[in-house]
């Protein structure tokens, strides 16, 4: 059976040949003459879908349609009626009709209405498997091949446009997908390997980085006498900021770009990096005071709107700026309550950092970790936390305002679930993703190694201070208590690697839309 059906009609007599129609078509139909009966008959059975009319004596449609929802909130109404007044669908659609029919119907309006609105997602996710495994093997060639930087952006942006199409589905295509993902990965990381020391001896020459943020994106606008919003939510993934810009699209109109984060992927460096213009062992060795060793117990991202400061003086850029960082919900409603009264800087850098707070509450928190159970998930908390907390108000507010809005994020995070060993001493920083340190003992072939730390633009605590980079989806294990290391670590969101989800990361710029 394709689903059960009622159909409400004063005339309903004159309209068998639709219902055999519809029977033929292994649909359940029961029917009515009038209103009252309709609500009895609703109180006795579920339906799938509810065909209306809108013009019956007694109880209208609009009023019979209120009652309805009464007792059957979720089940979708289509009103059909001769009535074209833009009074009486307004009223329809207000009431919350999944569609509208203007008779006198053909069988076909009806099906397509029925499939709109009883088959739509198992269409939709048919066609959604099928057109990926139309592209699976197009996309694994490309993988194949000896792809460029931009190349590499358009293959992710590929593998996201199908992740984001295949959720709904959780089928196989999506175990497929997921294997293609980590194919990708593979790939990614042996020409990261190849390419990313020739990036920093050659900037004029390699894809934007995260020191080349502000020259490409930000000193441009401000030259033509625009007003510059940089809005900088950390650990923000590129298939977050898509479902997160589908609340934006009414308000705003969207330039969307990838960039590469820096290694490590972690924001002592990445956002640093952004801020300052200048690779980490660059704003050691120029302001030694502003950068803080691994190892040291201070704070490694105080010093943010110093290194702005720094960066414009370098360039001789008499901007003013304003530095603003949001931690929580509060600190963005206090931050709303009193911008509104105040003139806003030329630039204005603000750093949100709930995403990244979520991310470590879900390795920390059991419950959050069951509401994120997986990548579909932790991208509808983030998408939820957007809707209903003070983000939607603030850019509410920026839509009113002559500004051009830059989001971006100093790196993006992947879903870690395989461990490899690790030793080092006392001295090794914690990240799971990527360690530095002296005396440091791990397989070659597991990671990627840096033994001239200055190769890659990093500062060298140590004269024989190495970096190892985890790829794709693997993270750090100490040998001692091992298993319960990696159980405790195994699928949580990790950040400081080599992965497309932590390197190429999103830069938008917005403008809101002219009403």
């Amino acid at each position: 059976m394709q689903g059960r059906l009622l159909w409400v009609d004063d005339e309903i007599d004159l309209l068998k040949a639709h219902i055999i129609f519809l029977k033929n078509k292994d649909y359940e139909v029961t029917t009515c003459s009038n209103g009252t009966d309709a609500l009895d008959i609703c109180r006795e059975q579920p339906f799938d879908l509810i065909l209306l009319d809108e013009n019956m004596p007694g109880l209208s449609g609009l009023e019979t349609l209120a009652r309805i929802k009464d007792i059957q909130p979720n089940v979708p109404v289509v009103m059909v009626t001769k009535n074209e007044t833009e009074d009486i669908m307004d009223q329809a659609i207000g009431a919350k009709i999944a569609d509208y029919l203007i008779k006198p119907v053909n069988p076909n309006q009806i099906l397509l209405a029925l499939k709109k609105n009883i088959h739509r997602r198992e269409i939709e996710h048919e066609a959604a498997e099928t057109s990926y495994r139309q592209e699976f093997s197009r996309i694994g060639m490309q993988i194949g091949d000896n792809l460029s930087a931009d190349e590499w952006k358009e293959l992710y942006r590929k593998l996201v446009h199908w992740e984001l199409e295949l959720a709904p589905t959780d089928g196989a295509m999506s175990e497929m997908l997921g294997m293609q993902k980590q194919e990708a990965n593979a790939a990614f990381a042996k020409f990261i390997r190849k390419n990313y020391e020739d990036w920093i001896a050659h900037p004029e020459e390699r894809p934007l980085l995260s020191p080349d943020l502000f020259r490409t994106a930000v000193f441009p606008r401000l030259r033509d006498g625009r007003k510059v919003m940089l809005l900088v939510l950390d650990n923000l993934r590129y298939d977050q900021w898509r479902v997160i810009s589908q609340d934006l699209a009414d308000d705003f109109d969207m330039e969307e770009d990838l960039y590469f984060s820096i290694l490590p992927t972690a924001t002592q460096y990445a956002r640093n990096a952004i801020f300052s213009g200048l690779m980490p062992l660059q704003i050691r060795e120029r302001y030694p005071h502003l950068w803080v060793d691994e190892e040291e117990d201070e704070g490694k991202n105080l010093n943010e709107e110093e290194l702005i400061r720094t960066h414009l003086e370098r360039l001789r850029r008499k901007e003013q700026f304003t530095y603003t960082k949001l931690n929580d919900s509060v600190a963005a409603e206090k931050f709303l309550s009193g911008v509104r009264s105040m003139p806003l800087a030329p630039l204005s850098v603000m750093v949100i950092n709930f995403i990244d707070i979520l991310s470590h509450a879900r390795t920390e928190s059991k419950m959050v970790r069951e509401l994120a159970s997986n990548e579909a998930a932790y991208r509808s908390i983030t998408q939820s936390w957007f809707r209903h907390s003070s983000m939607k108000e603030l850019f509410k507010w920026l839509a009113s305002l002559d500004y051009d809005i830059i989001i971006t994020t100093d790196h993006g995070s992947i879903r870690a679930d395989e461990a490899i060993r690790v030793i080092g001493d006392k001295n090794v920083n914690t990240n799971l993703r990527y360690k530095l340190g002296k005396n440091l003992n791990y397989n070659p072939k597991e990671v990627f190694e840096v033994k001239e730390p200055k190769r890659l633009g990093l500062p060298a605590p140590n004269l024989s201070t190495t970096y190892i980079f985890a790829t794709g989806n693997r993270f750090f294990a100490y040998p001692n208590n091992f298993n319960h290391y990696v159980q405790y670590y195994k699928d949580t969101f990790q950040h400081g690697g080599i992965s497309l989800e932590e390197m190429l990361v999103p830069l938008v710029t917005l403008r809101a839309k002219i009403r």
